[in-house]
């Protein structure tokens, strides 16, 4: 122990190599950080995010320990999003008869209002749609990899007007993006994986 005449409280300094008062030695941290034991992995503190729920057999949020999800390729989306088109064909030509006859004219407008909407739903709740469950791939967000939700899910339609505005480029984009997004799915935070 020593004094130092430069300390306020008078009391007596203690050697830190002792396991006195003072700065720790170099190499050690500093006070009041409690102290893991060796090869226990720190865990996260209080106000951080934690992480749940995401790809089957993926951690979320990032970090896959093997390899990334399965995305879909443009064919795929292509084909489901052709499927999808193909179930509109029939309330079509309702409104085409329906020139002649007005009531074939509203069965169809009817019919093709309830199979969006319901096409819309079935995209936001379980990520796929009747061509993507054909298809076998689903609509995910990209940071957990669970279904978008139906607001979103129609927030990424409107988006797709970003794909068109462009010559059509953005329909185009998933060909050769490393995640095989369209414009609206990187402004959605969305991805198309592979079910099968």
């Amino acid at each position: 122990m020593s004094y130092d005449p430069n300390n306020p409280y008078g009391q007596p300094q203690q050697n830190p190599q002792q396991g006195g008062y003072g700065p720790p030695p170099q190499g050690q941290p500093g006070y009041g950080y409690p102290q893991a034991p060796q090869g226990v992995p720190p865990q996260q503190g209080y106000g951080y995010p934690q992480q749940q729920g995401g790809y089957p057999g993926y951690p979320a949020q990032g970090g896959y320990p093997g390899a990334a999800p399965s995305y879909a390729n443009w064919g795929q989306r292509f084909l489901g999003t052709l499927v999808d088109g193909l179930i509109f064909v029939v309330p079509y030509v309702l409104i085409i008869l329906g020139r002649k006859v007005a009531v074939l004219m509203v069965i169809g407008v009817l019919a093709i209002l309830g199979v969006a909407i319901w096409q819309l739903i079935q995209e936001g709740r379980t990520g796929q749609t009747i061509g993507k469950k054909a298809l076998g791939i689903r609509l995910v967000r990209e940071a957990t990899g669970q279904p978008l939700g139906v607001g979103m899910a129609f927030v990424r339609r409107l988006a797709h007007f970003l794909d068109s505005i462009a010559c059509y480029l953005g329909w185009l984009w998933p060909a050769w993006d490393a995640k095989r997004q369209t414009f609206a799915d990187k402004v959605c935070g969305s991805i198309v994986i592979r079910t099968q």
